[in-house]
């Protein structure tokens, strides 16, 4: 997951120099006042998303496979566990059971 976000923090980065260059060169319109700044970050997301979304399928898909296999695994163990919270009650209600048949 950490290089999923790397990877994604890179591409932003390198959107974000090429449209700071694209506004400061009069290619891309600059922003109002002092928004500027705002807008070059702003261009820079609109544009790195769809860039993201296409160059890092694989390793989207990837993380996503290693976050379900983490999950199922908690499930499991979580799972594990009510069954002997279960078998722990269960005993307590037989032994419960028996001494007041005894009595």
């Amino acid at each position: 997951m950490l290089r999923y976000t790397l990877m994604r923090l890179g591409i932003f980065a390198g959107c974000l120099v090429v449209v700071w260059g694209a506004v400061y060169s009069g290619i891309f319109p600059r922003g109002f006042g002092s928004s500027n700044g705002l807008w070059v970050l702003l261009l820079a997301l609109v544009l790195s998303a769809p860039i993201s979304w296409v160059a890092l399928r694989k390793e989207r898909d990837r993380a996503s496979v290693k976050i379900v296999t983490r999950v199922d695994r908690m499930k499991a163990n979580l799972e594990a566990n009510r069954s002997q919270e279960d078998g722990a009650v269960d005993d307590a209600a037989r032994a419960q059971g028996e001494a007041a048949a005894s009595n």
